[in-house]
């Protein structure tokens, strides 16, 4: 029998920048962490954070969220917040890394369907035209020498870099999902509502809540979402939620009242019912065959 999962690694911005003063966003080498871990980075999150991946050269394995990635560069990963993720690089790997605060993108991004719609998940990107490999590279260099660098105008010259990226990327990622998934998938507003679970989803608001935001009965929403995904609007939410049980359970010491409570279940009874229905075994079980292996956060 395999160990307990060790608690999961939640790295603040503070590490990711190697404990260098705060600045508006951080860049690096993907080399730079590679060496430092001997390649393999241990399954970890960030709260209130973006990465952007770019392979220039080598290959990536792994996970994020319990999806298996494997990607041969040239390849874009963008990391959503709270995202549990861990990867191994070959040793050729190069390329870059950028992380920025979410906030700070959503700011950028402000008044764009792409804030609303984009940001929410993480997605890999591979098999990269090569006019989208030359324009992803050519932002990340000049992204590169303007973090080194210390001239007037770094810090917003450093944000219309990441803010042209950023559009780069979801622009790719739009045309990847309008190639490969049917018409309805494309649906604006089902995205627009699973981008507005994402932040309220720990509150257990009910429908009418999220279809006043989105200016739509809750009826039109549910039956939208289901001709779209094949599961109503509930449905969605209740997913979001045992996704993130499912990564405390497995990633974290929190004990079945703590992570209750982190995803605002005021009974612990309740949320164990819940989770037992959903998944087909209770929290406790789920924690011990996720330690050897048999479940993972899906």
């Amino acid at each position: 029998m395999k160990p307990a999962a060790a608690p999961l690694l939640l790295v603040p911005f503070r590490e990711v920048r190697h404990e260098q003063p705060d600045d508006c966003l951080h860049y690096e080498p993907v080399a730079v962490r590679g060496q430092e871990m001997d390649w393999t980075i241990p399954a970890h999150r960030h709260e209130g954070l973006h990465q952007i991946q770019f392979l220039e050269r080598g290959h990536i394995s792994g996970t994020v969220d319990g999806r298996a990635v494997d990607a041969q560069a040239p390849a874009i990963l963008l990391i959503a917040p709270g995202s549990v993720h861990g990867f191994r690089h070959t040793r050729d790997t190069m390329g870059h890394q950028v992380t920025i605060p979410s906030a700070t993108l959503q700011q950028l991004l402000s008044g764009t369907r792409l804030a609303d719609t984009g940001l929410a998940g993480s997605f890999v990107l591979t098999g990269l035209a090569d006019e989208a490999r030359d324009e992803c590279a050519s932002l990340f260099e000049k992204l590169a020498r303007e973090f080194r660098g210390h001239g007037t105008g770094r810090v917003p010259a450093l944000l219309a870099l990441a803010t042209l990226l950023a559009v780069l990327l979801l622009r790719l990622h739009g045309e990847h999902v309008q190639k490969t998934q049917l018409p309805g998938a494309r649906d604006a507003l089902v995205q627009r509502y699973l981008a507005l679970a994402e932040k309220h989803f720990r509150e257990h608001r009910g429908l009418p809540f999220y279809a006043e935001a989105l200016g739509v009965t809750p009826d039109h929403l549910s039956r939208t979402c289901r001709n779209v995904t094949r599961q109503s609007a509930l449905q969605l939410l209740h997913e979001r939620l045992m996704l993130e049980a499912r990564r405390l359970l497995a990633y974290t010491p929190m004990s079945v009242l703590e992570v209750a409570a982190a995803i605002g279940y005021q009974d612990p009874a309740y949320f164990s019912k819940f989770f037992t229905r959903a998944m087909g075994c209770s929290p406790s079980q789920y924690r011990a065959q996720a330690a050897q292996g048999v479940k993972a956060p899906r």
